[in-house]
């Protein structure tokens, strides 16, 4: 993690995130949110009915970004 963090800043990457301020809180956000619900959701659904729902998101999520122009 903090190779990847010393070479995207050696990049000059990180003008991309300063012109795109709203971004970084609002992905914080929904991450935060993502942590809190599923966390909620451990306890009252099985986890038997919560793994094929996280392997379904993470397939889309991978086919979203392999097809991305």
């Amino acid at each position: 993690m903090l190779v990847a963090f010393a070479r995207y800043r050696r990049d000059q990457n990180f003008v991309v995130l300063r012109e795109n301020t709203g971004f970084v809180p609002t992905m914080a956000a929904g991450s935060i949110t993502g942590t809190v619900l599923g966390g909620l959701l451990l306890g009252g659904i099985p986890s038997a009915a919560l793994i094929p729902v996280l392997a379904a998101l993470l397939l889309l999520s991978s086919t979203k970004v392999w097809r991305h122009q």
